[in-house]
């Protein structure tokens, strides 16, 4: 049976925190860091940067053998289950083996099909003690999205709201900007540079012609910009299409042709999402999420940011693909005007609490509540 060592959770605590400095850019791969540790003291660390580059692993080795560090009896600390496979990159458990390491501590296996365990065994036939299990929750965490992919085939949803005390997110003539301050959308701009897709819808477009991009954050990679746009009602000029990659899904049976003449059309995808005819409701047709969602997972999307109107959240809450909600409460209070979600009228309360208060932090004046689905589906 494998020992856990008192000192354990303190180093995968610092081999998380080197997992963070990835937080922007290792889309599609999950976050990990690497320390290595002898004598109660970190000789060698890394983490993974960017798909294509070197594993948390391969860094921390190429950490020691630049400052001239012998790994041979040390234990390494990894947020995830070392990989097992040839990809772009070479197997991390076999590069462990070849250290000398004495121990091997994980926080988490592998979801992925081609680890999933496989990191672990190399590891224990070539003699190297291994543990996992180590801060095991914070570790999900961390890739909830990545592990969403792997598990149940779509990413991870969060969606991010802004209210006042009362639970207005917009007056009733629409206007909403800025009902928080500034250090509140900063925040909100880092958790669109976390996510690898920020998706909208297109009543949102009309009427703020956003963005949708990543602003005041420094990060060399742009989400991907999704938008609900079932009859392709987006205008060409719309400022979120003029750069980045771009995906509007959509239910018609043709595209427009300045999709084609667009100067940024390289980079603009029309998705058909429109569900299967039976089910439809007189003949209104409604985007798929769920297909959306899927195909999003296809595309290695792990962490989809929405940020729409009380439409489109509601819907997507009411078909139960919300998995994360991050609300932001400014302390104020504005009256009759529009709510968080659009969704039906109750006339019970539901048997069981859907949703755990995962965290809470003041944000400059305003309050961030984070919200996390009680179960998974």
């Amino acid at each position: 049976m494998a020992t856990t060592h008192p000192a354990d959770e303190h180093w995968m605590q610092h081999a998380l925190n080197l997992a963070w400095k990835g937080q922007y850019s290792t889309t599609p791969n999950p976050r990990v860091g690497c320390v290595f540790v002898r004598d109660g003291v970190a000789i060698a660390e890394g983490f993974h940067a960017k798909a294509g580059e070197g594993h948390a692993e391969v860094q921390a080795i190429a950490d020691a053998k630049a400052r001239g560090i012998s790994l041979a009896g040390s234990t390494a600390y990894v947020t995830l289950e070392p990989c097992a496979h040839h990809g772009r990159t070479g197997p991390c458990a076999e590069a462990l083996v070849t250290t000398g390491v004495h121990r091997v501590v994980v926080a988490v296996l592998d979801p992925n099909p081609l680890v999933a365990g496989k990191g672990m065994a190399i590891l224990r036939a070539a003699g190297i003690e291994t543990n996992d299990g180590v801060l095991i929750e914070e570790a999900r965490w961390i890739n909830r999205g990545f592990f969403s992919r792997m598990e149940r085939k779509r990413p991870w949803v969060r969606l991010k709201v802004a209210s006042s005390a009362d639970g207005v997110s917009a007056l009733n003539n629409g206007v909403s900007q800025w009902i928080t301050g500034e250090e509140a959308r900063l925040d909100g701009h880092h958790l669109r540079a976390q996510a690898c897709a920020v998706l909208s819808g297109i009543g949102t477009v009309k009427a703020d012609n956003p963005q949708l991009n990543v602003r005041g954050i420094d990060t060399e990679r742009q989400p991907l910009k999704v938008v609900v746009d079932s009859k392709l009602e987006i205008s060409p000029d719309a400022r979120l299409l003029q750069t980045g990659r771009v995906l509007l899904a959509h239910t018609e049976p043709q595209t427009p042709n300045w999709l084609i003449t667009h100067p940024n059309a390289a980079n603009i995808e029309a998705l058909n999402v429109a569900p299967v005819a039976a089910g439809l409701h007189a003949g209104k047709v409604k985007t798929d999420l769920l297909r959306l969602l899927q195909e999003l997972a296809q595309r290695g999307i792990n962490e989809l940011h929405l940020e729409a109107g009380y439409g489109l959240n509601g819907s997507f809450l009411q078909a139960g693909l919300v998995d994360e909600i991050v609300q932001y409460i400014a302390p104020r209070f504005l009256g009759p005007g529009q709510g968080l979600f659009r969704l039906p009228e109750l006339d019970a309360l539901p048997a069981y609490v859907e949703w755990t208060i995962h965290s809470f932090e003041q944000k400059g004046q305003d309050l961030r509540v984070t919200w996390v689905r009680t179960k998974q589906e």
